[in-house]
């Protein structure tokens, strides 16, 4: 059709969104597909209705490979949609595969100053999020990217947005590229009025550092200081007053920075703020105005300071000669004046050598309270010291064992813990689940409709929600049926905390570990008994369950089922011969249990089996008697070791396997094999399995359903349609916490 038939068909758009073919293989990721259609003449700058190119849209899901390929043929990357915005727009998202997007536009003639119709720079864009995007905006300032720009309606700037972010790495990026710190927005705002609303404290030292003037009113009255007091961050407060921004101006509602505070109950900031009123004007010893933005300003350069004079110190000292010094801060351009510079070169200068490192910590000229270590949060003493403090008992931490998701599955694909979830879809209009298909084949909407997206959910979820088509779904796909999460928990001990039954014989029909253990060593059979469940127990038991499973802290079920305070399961596991005198590590016996946890009816019915529990024999035995021998060793393999066991045993596998009159099995490539075949008229059968594209799976009806609701009412009780609904333990522990008066939570 597209060689043959109507002309140009392959660069057609659709009737809907005036998609092309390109356009959607490169929404779907079909790098295979594209390379086909561009071989057919497809091309590469045809756009849609919204003026989007293919590569526009390869950009915006980030599928790189496809966009690789538009730009080896030479696609237009600087094609703007109908909002204005170019390529670069559909670039900016968190994602490394976004990240190599944009390389690849930019290399491939992007616009990097690219604004919208609405005066919005993509640089802007990126700086909105940058705590987010660090990379993509230090790629966009490499390439050329203006470090002023701003929406020209607002006036707001790059350094506004990156500030208002926090990314302190991208405010100094803009800066290093002589960003305007002191730009001001159409309402007069300043970048630091947007650090200090949000409590961005390095932000605010970064911009110190390259000369910010923090005295400044919005059209609100408001200055920096305001803002820090607003989100009651101390620090803030306390760092614009030393750096110059008045306290005491009130804004249009007649508020100072003090008077917010206070207002707000913030504690910290009122504190900072009195301290900034009291002491704002003031210029002491060490706290002249040159000598701290000579400080900030050492601070922000440091790393740069400290290569360039270690090539004057081979030998490490830590020290360098007194011209080396100034040659190197005065070809930097220093923010202070000669006259102020020979003071606080004649202070660290010691017999023509400077002690660097001293310089950098900035204590021989400006106040220890303007320093960034007084800004860190003070350590606090221990109370008692070494001697006179009363020791409690030592308690060792024992930490929880966990293990990680894994690795990512072949493909791509998330951690084998998830498994796709299995969504049914169909015509409704034909079929639902009141009107199945006479035949799973008959269910042929497959073929025309669109399949869902493909998600994933954790194999424990889907057996808590009782997903039994994703289950089945991924154990055909070969996923164990004991995979484990974090905590080491199996499915099948999922389905017996929530009760489930027809969960749990699902599980064991499809070759679960009926005694798994978990990070505590509980077993499937301790989490039934905790749900309260007795068929689930009955069913556990029946097959083979450990009935005196202990756990780490040496628990067994039956202490499960008095905590769960149900008479029903702790009556059917004394009466299956489960041990009653067995003790926890810290001595507690199941009567201790049902007396701290359990109803009257629950201890009466373990009181019953305690005392008829024979006398506690005296372990050391009597004086003077002898000691038992000890009994043989069981034999080790079935049949014990008689004679005519081992005279079987010595018998080789492959005598054994094969019969006296059986003729030896000829090789693969026999010659004799296949003349016998070909004479014996033996045909090779051809397999004609037809898989179909999605055959109907059986759903539940409605009157299922309903049935379904109301077995669970049966089982649990009314309660449990309702979202407060408790299993019985923690249903349990919140009744306790209520006698005792505790907290529900």
């Amino acid at each position: 059709m597209t060689l043959h038939g109507v002309p140009h068909l392959i660069n057609y758009n659709d009737p809907g969104e005036g998609q092309t073919a390109l356009s959607v293989a490169a929404c779907a990721n079909d790098d295979d597909m594209i390379e086909f259609l561009l071989g057919l003449g497809a091309h590469p700058d045809v756009v849609d209705f919204k003026g989007r190119s293919a590569a526009m849209r390869a950009a915006e899901y980030g599928h790189v490979q496809c966009l690789e390929k538009l730009a080896e043929v030479g696609a237009n990357m600087k094609l703007e949609d109908l909002e204005g915005k170019g390529i670069l727009f559909y670039c900016i998202s968190p994602t490394q595969r976004h990240a190599k997007c944009l390389e690849i536009a930019v290399t491939s003639g992007a616009e990097v100053n690219n604004k919208s119709k609405e005066g919005i720079p993509v640089f802007m864009l990126a700086s909105e999020t940058a705590t987010e995007n660090e990379e993509t905006c230090q790629l966009l300032l490499q390439k050329g990217a203006d470090a002023n720009s701003k929406q020209e309606k607002t006036g707001r700037t790059s350094l506004m947005a990156a500030s208002t972010s926090g990314s302190k790495k991208v405010v100094q990026m803009i800066l290093e590229h002589n960003g305007d710190v002191n730009a001001i927005d159409m309402k007069h705002n300043h970048a630091s009025h947007f650090a200090a609303l949000n409590g961005h404290f390095d932000v605010l030292v970064c911009m110190s550092g390259y000369g910010a003037i923090f005295d400044q009113t919005n059209s609100e009255g408001n200055t920096p200081l305001h803002n820090s007091a607003t989100g009651g961050h101390g620090n803030c407060c306390k760092f614009l007053g030393q750096r110059g921004a008045n306290p005491k101006p009130k804004n249009n509602e007649g508020n100072t920075a003090r008077t917010i505070a206070k207002d707000l109950n913030h504690k910290d900031a009122l504190k900072e703020c009195r301290k900034a009123e009291k002491t704002f004007g003031k210029i002491g010893k060490n706290n002249e105005p040159y000598a701290i933005a000579l400080y900030d300003w050492v601070c922000e350069r440091q790393p740069k300071l400290l290569e360039t004079f270690n090539k004057y110190d081979p030998e490490e000292t830590g020290k360098i000669s007194k011209d080396d010094f100034i040659d190197t801060l005065t070809g930097m351009t220093i923010p202070i004046q000669d006259e102020e510079f020979r003071k606080i070169v004649s202070i660290h200068d010691k017999g023509g050598a400077i002690d660097f490192n001293e310089f950098f910590t900035g204590k021989k000229y400006v106040n220890k309270n303007y320093l960034m270590s007084a800004f860190e949060g003070k350590k606090k003493k221990k109370k008692g010291g070494k001697k006179g403090g009363k020791k409690g008992k030592f308690k060792l931490a024992m930490p929880i064992c966990t293990q990680e998701d894994g690795e990512r599955t072949a493909g791509g694909g998330p951690p084998g813990l998830y498994i796709e979830k299995y969504v049914h879809f169909t015509d409704t209009g034909r079929f639902d689940r009141d009107r199945p298909p006479a035949h799973p084949l008959q269910d042929d909407s497959a073929w025309y409709l669109q399949h869902p997206e493909k998600t994933y959910i954790n194999i424990n979820d889907a057996t808590k929600d009782g997903d039994f088509d994703s289950l089945k779904h991924a154990f055909q796909k070969g996923t164990p049926v004991d995979t484990r999460d974090k905590y080491f928990k199996t499915p099948l001990m999922v389905a017996c905390s929530v009760g489930n039954i027809e969960m749990v014989k699902f599980l064991l029909e499809n070759g679960a570990q009926i005694n798994a253990r978990d990070n505590f060593k509980w077993t499937p059979l301790h989490h039934g008994c905790h749900s309260g469940q007795l068929d689930v127990i009955q069913f556990l038991i029946e097959q083979g369950a450990e009935i005196d499973a202990s756990t780490i802290s040496g628990g067994t079920p039956l202490n499960r089922a008095i905590e769960s305070t149900r008479e029903g399961v702790v009556d059917y596991l004394l009466q299956n011969g489960i041990k009653v005198g067995t003790e926890t590590k810290k001595g507690h016996s199941p009567m201790d249990a049902a007396i701290s946890w359990a109803d009257p009816r629950v201890i009466d019915i373990v009181q019953a089996k305690f005392d008829k529990l024979p006398p506690a024999s005296d372990k050391k035995g009597k004086k003077g008697g002898g000691t038992a021998k000890p009994g043989k060793r069981p034999p080790s393999g079935p049949g014990g070791d008689s004679k005519e066991n081992n005279a079987g045993s010595q018998m080789p596998v492959s005598a054994r396997g094969l019969g006296e009159d059986m003729a030896p099995r000829q090789r693969k490539g026999s010659i004799l094999r296949a003349a016998s075949a070909l004479a014996g008229g033996l045909d090779e059968n051809e397999d004609i399995t037809y898989f179909p594209l999605k055959a109907w799976v059986p759903q539940p009806c409605s009157a299922e359903l309903i049935r379904e609701k109301q077995i669970r009412r049966e089982r649990f009780g009314w309660e449990v349609d309702f979202p407060d609904f408790e299993m019985p333990f923690q249903k349990n522990v919140s009744e306790k916490a209520k006698i005792y008066g505790g907290d529900d939570d």
